[in-house]
């Protein structure tokens, strides 16, 4: 079994129904250990009424990096995700894989860790509740000294 850090999001419809039932999903694929508060947070890269709502869940499972991708992008799609365009759009729901094990993948597919958490609060604060001390393998940072260094100041708070 593989432990891998997976983040949810979701700023339209039903958010905290979104990632119930994504969690729910991703439940196929093998056991959530650990889930985050839920954290409301202002839209990073665009601009939209809506705020979103993050989770970070840690989730151990059989499935390959790749074959977790998958499914996570048809959990994505049978929640009402659409995919249009280049950027960053409002949306039912975003599922990221944020690291998988330690391992290092960088694929135009793929890319493990994910290129953008040590850039992204919204990421890092539910990140650092569940695992502090976790390193990023690139660069040997924990999340707790990643989380100090962030210069992102979009709101990051508490909601469940």
């Amino acid at each position: 079994m593989n432990i891998t850090y997976i983040i949810l999001g979701s700023n339209l419809g039903d958010r905290l129904a979104n990632l119930q039932k994504a969690k729910e999903m991703l439940e196929t694929t093998g056991v959530i250990l650990l889930n985050s508060t839920v954290y409301d947070t202002e839209p990073w890269g665009f601009v939209h009424k809506n705020s979103f709502f993050n989770q970070v869940i840690t989730l151990q499972t059989n499935l390959t990096p790749f074959d977790l991708l998958k499914r996570i992008q048809e959990i994505e799609l049978s929640l009402g995700r659409i995919r249009e365009g280049v950027g960053y759009i409002a949306r039912t729901i975003d599922i990221d894989i944020l690291f998988y094990e330690d391992i290092i993948i960088n694929t135009p597919e793929l890319r493990i860790p994910h290129p953008a958490i040590s850039e992204r609060r919204f990421v890092l604060t539910p990140l650092c509740e569940i695992a502090p001390d976790l390193k990023h393998p690139e660069s040997n940072k924990t999340i707790r000294q990643l989380l100090e260094e962030c210069e992102d100041n979009l709101t990051v708070s508490r909601y469940l």
